[in-house]
């Protein structure tokens, strides 16, 4: 519908309702059905797909938060622990600044490799595997990174690609999206003619996927994950003060010039 429409559309909410003595979320009793019954995991899946998750979606959603939860000094720890130390009473704005470096680049790929997944099983369904190999050739050609695909420090594979993977085996449940990241895995090192890691935000979109995450959360995923891990790095910076040798070492790395 456009949002140049003149019919009215009356805003509703169906996440939380409350009275004098309850609160109600998704019409579950936060008190008597969900608090010490139900995980922060489970009640974050309940939030943003509508149910209660299964043991096996709890667990692979539960990988992949703690995944992405620290990766030490990176471009949303630095300017966590920049802004702190000019804040330093106020741990949401440094948080919040740390937060704004996911995106295209660190962290949020896991929503552009769900992407190239998602375009890919549809390509499947009108073109057969064929499309494997041609999305393999397009994303080379293109010269841009590919999403879910290299790293800057892991080499020759991302330690925790396997591993989340492995997990999600582990459970029984179909894996699809996973499986077809695999598959273009192999067509990528054959069309490269070298091996190219599926890092951790690349296991992470096919698996969010699998488990019934919608495109539209995927990327949430990994703030609320980085969200805890800058909260460590604040509690750190207070301890440890380290934003003054980021700072100096910077102004040193990179000179005046008058070009």
């Amino acid at each position: 519908m456009s949002i140049n429409s003149k019919t009215k559309i009356s805003p509703t909410t169906s996440l939380c309702d409350q009275n004098e003595t309850q609160i109600f979320v998704r019409g579950r009793d936060l008190v008597n059905e969900l608090m010490g019954v139900h995980s922060f995991t489970e009640v974050f899946y309940f939030l943003t797909c509508g149910k209660l998750p299964t043991k096996p979606q709890t667990q692979i959603l539960d990988a992949c938060l703690v995944t992405l939860m620290e990766h030490g000094i990176n471009p949303s720890s630095i300017v966590a622990r920049l802004i702190s130390s000019t804040n330093p009473n106020e741990p949401q704005v440094a948080i919040a600044a740390g937060l704004m470096a996911i995106g295209g680049k660190f962290g949020g790929t896991a929503e552009q490799s769900a992407i190239v997944l998602t375009d890919l099983a549809e390509a499947i369904s009108t073109s057969g595997e064929s499309a494997i190999l041609q999305t393999a050739q397009r994303l080379i050609s293109s010269g841009a990174p590919i999403a879910g695909f290299g790293h800057l420090h892991h080499k020759p594979d991302d330690p925790r690609s396997p591993r989340l993977i492995a997990i999600a085996e582990s459970t029984g449940i179909p894996l699809p999206y996973t499986t077809l990241l695999k598959k273009l895995s192999i067509e990528i090192d054959s069309v490269k003619g070298r091996h190219l890691t599926i890092n951790a935000t690349g296991a992470i979109g096919a698996l969010l996927l699998d488990i019934g995450i919608p495109m539209s959360a995927i990327r949430s995923v990994a703030v609320v994950s980085r969200s805890a891990g800058l909260a460590g790095h604040l509690v750190e910076e207070s301890n440890k003060p380290a934003s003054l040798t980021m700072w100096r070492a910077s102004r040193a790395s990179v000179p005046f010039s008058s070009d």
